[in-house]
């Protein structure tokens, strides 16, 4: 356990996605680059979707610009397909993500397309981004690889099936999500064990969502499968708008704290953390917000990582 492992932010977009009020632009720079303060060092600050379709990411290439210019960021944004991909790149984006349900209903419901069709997608997706001037790395997100609050269990075979043909299309690495968080420990050692038989190396981390409150449950049992990379959310805030019931991500205060009293090196300050939260309240000031550190305060025995 003295392993680094890489946690990804994904609050500016996962988290934002459904809040019920806008976060300003000059907002969201002040906390992304608090949580850079703070040691993290890859955020997928926005989507480049319709602002029709979802307006708090109407600012998405003025984010990605903006912190471009935070020394050491890895600068992250989704997509949903070729067109958005050409946007992340004008932007400047270093790399992006790409959605794939693996259910029918949720894909649909997502990106009124089956998963096939969404395999197209990135394949197209792929091909174009190799052959620009600049490299922009091509991260595929396996949603509802868990479970749907749409079509209920997910096949893990099927999962099998979608990360192969995101393997086959060429994308450099692929997480496997827990979109609506209805997944158990057990659970995440069979799928990450099957689909790491099946792609190898290409199966990179895991994106858990808290619903039924065993986010940190399955965290674990991804580090005992020698999963070391997440994907987390500042505040626990998140969930997709087209999968019913979906609640937030997994808390990456939370997250770190368990980790690095674990002595896994996430690099992050768990103080830093905290500052950064108190921006996010301050952007953010009527939503929710989760965790158990900010409940508790970091207590008197936690030491970060060696």
């Amino acid at each position: 356990m003295t392993e680094p492992v890489n946690i990804c932010e994904v609050g500016p977009r996962d988290g934002l996605q459904i809040a019920q009020t806008l976060m300003a632009t000059d907002a969201k720079i002040r906390w992304i680059a608090a949580m850079a303060a703070a040691g993290v060092r890859e955020i997928e600050v926005g989507s480049f979707v319709p602002p029709r379709v979802i307006p708090q990411m109407a600012d998405t290439a003025e984010v990605v610009r903006r912190s471009l210019e935070i020394p050491g960021l890895t600068v992250i944004a989704l997509v949903p397909n070729l067109r958005g991909a050409q946007n992340a790149y004008e932007a400047g984006a270093h790399k992006i993500s790409t959605p794939v349900s693996v259910s029918e209903g949720h894909s649909r419901s997502n990106l009124n397309r089956t998963p096939a069709e969404s395999i197209v997608e990135v394949s197209r997706l792929v091909d174009w981004v190799k052959v620009q001037p600049r490299r922009m790395e091509v991260i595929a997100g396996c949603s509802t690889a868990f479970g749907c609050s749409i079509d209920g269990v997910v096949p893990t075979a099927k999962v099998v099936e979608v990360a192969s043909g995101l393997a086959r299309a060429g994308v450099d690495r692929i997480m496997l999500a827990d979109t609506v968080g209805y997944a158990h420990p057990a659970q995440i050692k069979e799928v990450v064990r099957a689909v790491r038989e099946a792609i190898g190396p290409v199966l990179y981390g895991l994106h858990l969502h808290d619903t039924m409150g065993l986010g940190l449950a399955n965290a674990l049992a991804g580090l005992e499968e020698g999963i070391r990379a997440f994907d987390s959310c500042l505040a626990g805030l998140g969930g997709c708008p087209y999968a019913p019931g979906a609640s937030g991500n997994v808390v990456t205060e939370d997250l770190v704290f368990m980790l690095e009293s674990m002595g896994f090196e996430t690099g992050i300050d768990l103080a830093g953390l905290m500052a950064a939260r108190r921006l996010l309240h301050e952007g953010l000031p009527a939503e929710p917000m989760q965790g158990q550190v900010a409940k508790a305060g970091i207590p008197k025995t936690f030491r970060q990582a060696a």
